[in-house]
């Protein structure tokens, strides 16, 4: 069995939190004693508990000081940075732990949206741009041509050396059986508890997280993959749990400047309007998330719940599938897919997905 280590340097309360740092490094070389396979950091800011803000360098102490672990981050926040900067701090560590590094990278702030704008005072525009940092990145870290015309073609990122940082991609689950199934038994409980509370209408309001309408414009091949894969799931999410019942898609956790155009409608004015049609009560399921994680609870359980209070609409909160033991073995089966192409594919839906994207996915379209 293949055991690996995800640590956060947690900080503990009434000790110094450069003690958190260091026994992270000293944990990673206790794990590779042990033969774990793999031991990963993650990045957050302007946490007081959560002390890990560098990912890069305590994965350089690590390299520095261990032999055969592989040393990971999950993940670098690619928004706060420069794309090409990240590939060149990756081809150094690669340089460090020859074919021991492996790059995960997020989309996420690791903190709250001032911080994003301290780290990155054009912090509005980066999400949009997610995509093609990504296939720039790529390029980069493994000495491969960027894409026609970009206007960096001749920019290379050093040192160079024979190995490169890896890159993994499993493929889009959207409608995998262990995603779905745990989503819609969610669903059923949370109609189960409502109808205790209600008589009359209910609305199924399935939410994701808003995007830049100019990444939803350019999301997979032809565009508008987003919203289709999230239409999808939300269509077999309620014909498992509630079919006939009607559903409507909206959308949360909205950042970004006030000008900069995003998805709606939001679920909090979506919940207000529903109820002006006469809708007696609302179960809110967050199709878009896989587990109960801060915009989940904030944006849900406490802002659209308290929406909904001051309505006087019935509502409750679907589960997401958090560790539910079909989707950690969905994981472990997308893994198994990626290593093996022979594997069999669960699937519920009809959109097409694919283990690599397509050359010119995601790409900005004039």
């Amino acid at each position: 069995m293949r055991l690996s280590v995800l640590d956060q340097s947690i900080a503990v309360a009434g000790r110094p939190h450069e003690e958190s740092i260091r026994n992270t490094v000293a944990l990673a070389r206790h794990c590779e004693a042990l033969g774990y396979q793999s031991f990963w950091v993650s990045e957050h800011h302007n946490h007081p508990t959560i002390v890990g803000t560098a990912p890069e360098i305590i994965m350089a102490a690590i390299a520095a000081t261990t032999e055969r672990i592989r040393i990971g981050s999950a993940g670098i926040m690619l928004p706060h940075y420069s794309a090409f900067k990240v590939a060149e701090v990756f081809r150094v560590l690669d340089a460090l732990a020859p074919g021991r590094i492996d790059m995960g990278l997020g989309r996420a702030p690791g903190s709250d949206g001032l911080t994003a704008y301290a780290l990155n005072p054009l912090a509005n525009e980066r999400p949009e741009h997610f995509p093609s940092d990504i296939r720039d990145l790529m390029a980069w870290v493994h000495d491969e041509p960027l894409v026609e015309g970009h206007p960096f073609a001749k920019v290379k990122a050093y040192p160079a050396g024979p190995t490169a940082p890896e890159i993994h991609k499993i493929r889009h689950y959207h409608d995998h059986p262990g995603y779905v199934g745990p989503h819609a038994d969610g669903v059923r409980a949370a109609l189960t508890t409502l109808a205790q509370q209600t008589v009359g209408p209910v609305r199924l309001v399935f939410t994701a997280h808003s995007i830049p309408r100019t990444m939803e414009a350019n999301s997979g091949p032809q565009g508008g993959r987003y919203t289709a894969q999230l239409r999808e799931t939300a269509e077999l999410v309620a014909n498992a749990a509630a079919p006939g019942m009607a559903w409507d898609l909206v959308y949360q956790s909205r950042s970004g400047a006030p000008h900069v155009p995003w998805l709606e409608p939001d679920v909090n004015d979506h919940l207000t309007a529903i109820a002006a049609e006469g809708v007696r009560g609302v179960v809110v399921s967050p199709i878009g998330f896989s587990s109960d994680h801060l915009e989940v609870v904030w944006d849900l359980d406490t802002e659209a719940a308290a929406t909904a209070a001051k309505l006087g609409l019935p509502f409750d909160r679907a589960a997401t599938p958090g560790n539910d033991p079909r989707f950690v073995t969905m994981v472990k089966d997308l893994i198994v897919e990626r290593l093996d192409p022979a594997a069999p594919r669960a699937r519920l839906g009809a959109l097409p997905v694919w283990d690599a994207c397509p050359m010119g996915c995601c790409q900005t379209r004039a």
